[in-house]
Parts: C-alpha cells; structure tokens; sequence
C-alpha cells in the first residue's frame, strides 16, 4: 500500500484535473487498492519509461562489453549495472524536477522501477545470451543488433503485465506518479 502522504500529495496534484488540457496522456495512472482501474496503456507507458533507461544502459553495456573483448559474462553484468544505474537516474531527474531532494528521489527511483528493471534484464540478457552467437557478434555484426533490438523488444511486451499489476496495487510507476508535473 502506498505512503498516506502520497496519496494526499496524489489527491492535491489531481483535484479537479478533468479534461486539464495536457493530461490525457496519464489516463489509466490512477489505481484503486483493489488492483484494477489501471489500463493497458498506461503500463506500457510505465513500461516504455522504464524501458528506456534501460535499453540506454543495456546498449552501452553490450557496446562497451564488445569493443573491449569483455567475456560475455562481463559484458552482462556490465550492461546489468548500466540498466539500473540509467533506469534509476531518468526516473531521479524527472521526481528532483518536481523538488524532491536527491534522498528521497533515491527512495522513488527504486520503488518504482527496481522490479521492472529486474524483469527487463532477465528477459533481454537471456535472449543475448541464448541466441546463438549473438554475444560472440561485433559491433558491425548485423546479428548483434538485431538479437538486441528483439531482446528489448521481448522485454517491453512481458514487462507491460507486470507493471500493470504493479499499478493496480499502487506500487511501480504508481509511486513516481504522485510527483508528476502537470
């Protein structure tokens, strides 16, 4: 269950907002305790975010991991720690945006995207690493990209269920909501 504050944070940000010009791309945000409400659409959109910060630290991760030689098992766990590490800093720069200050942002980041992150990165790193050379391809190697863009794009697709319920129990994306900016 959410935070009290938040809620009360929530309601203020929300209060009288329908058909507030700019807000309908955060249909579906609103989540009721009983883990409905929330849209398919709107866990995508929690899912794309998430999924960005992710794909940034995955793809420098995997580049970096492969212009050095790393061995495969490197270049994960290096393209793990960037995932997370750019994952976390674009949810941060979004809640510090809203006045949050850098402790409590930390906290936000990581309710909201720590189990998403950690989906993505079970999905997309097992398929780099099981499609048959794909982790051993360089950089101008065609099946290098292509097995990374499918492995990013399995990730979003079997994330966006997760976040959706996650939402609906007002957890996830649902945390950093309350400090969108409207």
């Amino acid at each position: 269950m959410a935070h009290p504050a938040q809620h009360e944070h929530e309601h203020q940000q929300h209060a009288g907002h329908e058909g507030h010009e700019g807000h309908e791309g955060h249909e579906g945000h609103h989540h009721q305790h009983g883990g409905g409400g929330v849209t398919w659409k709107a866990a995508a959109q929690a899912t794309l975010h998430c999924l960005t910060g992710c794909a940034i630290g995955e793809i420098l991760g995997m580049v970096l991991g492969t212009a050095f030689g790393l061995h495969n098992g490197a270049t994960v766990v290096l393209s793990i720690l960037l995932a997370f590490v750019f994952g976390y800093a674009l949810t941060m720069r979004g809640v510090l945006k809203a006045g949050l200050d850098v402790r409590a942002a930390v906290k936000v980041a990581l309710a909201a995207d720590t189990v998403s992150i950690i989906v993505m990165e079970l999905i997309d790193n097992t398929v780099m690493v099981t499609v048959p050379g794909a982790m051993d391809a360089g950089l101008g190697d065609l099946l290098f990209w292509v097995a990374l863009a499918g492995a990013l794009v399995l990730a979003f697709l079997l994330t966006v269920p997760v976040n959706k319920w996650m939402i609906g129990k007002g957890r996830g994306h649902a945390v950093v909501h309350a400090y969108h900016q409207h």
